[in-house]
């Protein structure tokens, strides 16, 4: 090619090519490109139900700590567990509770069924003594040993009820448990 011989028509033509392209690549990508949705109205239906939540969760919490605060004020007024033996007297028991009570059951309390129990025994917690003298943290670790399935249960009054059955205390514990029935019925 003889540089020489192109005329100057060569390169406005050339040059006009290349910006009617340019041009025109625009005008197609900005077609294909699909529209944003104005979601400014659901953006504004979500904040406010955020907002709702973040309240009912306040509340929640309010709810919470009044009635740990109540519970804590409970097991205070619990007169310490006694040093001299507790003999266990099963009619007594059942009078109060309107079922029969075999001793160190610890089903006996709330929340505790056959597989919890199980667990208990795994750490050698196999009385209503030895579950009193359990602190809360010591029940949350025997129902983390269970897997993700025991997480729902909350062992915060486990102590204090077996402390109740130890002592013998069983209409104080009927009506607590009637109190705290978390839902059964």
């Amino acid at each position: 090619m003889d540089w020489e011989n192109i005329t100057p028509w060569y390169w406005v033509i050339l040059v006009g090519v290349g910006f009617i392209s340019a041009i025109l690549g625009y005008f197609f990508g900005k077609s294909n490109s699909p529209e944003s949705p104005d979601n400014s109205a659901q953006l504004s239906i979500l904040e406010i139900e955020n907002a709702k939540l973040k309240s009912d969760l306040e509340t929640c919490r309010k709810s919470v700590d009044t009635s740990i605060t109540k519970q804590l004020n409970f097991e205070k007024n619990i007169a310490p567990i006694k040093s001299e033996p507790f003999h266990f007297n099963a009619q007594e028991a059942k009078a109060m509770l309107g079922k029969t009570v075999k001793e160190n059951d610890l089903k006996l309390v709330e929340g505790i069924g056959p597989k919890i129990e199980g667990l208990f025994y795994n750490f050698g917690i196999k009385t209503w003594k030895e579950l009193a003298e359990t602190s809360v943290d010591k029940c949350q670790e025997v129902l983390d040993s269970g897997g993700k399935r025991y997480r729902i249960h909350d062992p915060a009054s486990w102590p204090m009820q077996a402390k109740m059955a130890y002592e013998g205390h069983w209409q104080q514990l009927f009506e607590w448990q009637e109190k705290h029935r978390a839902g059964k019925y």
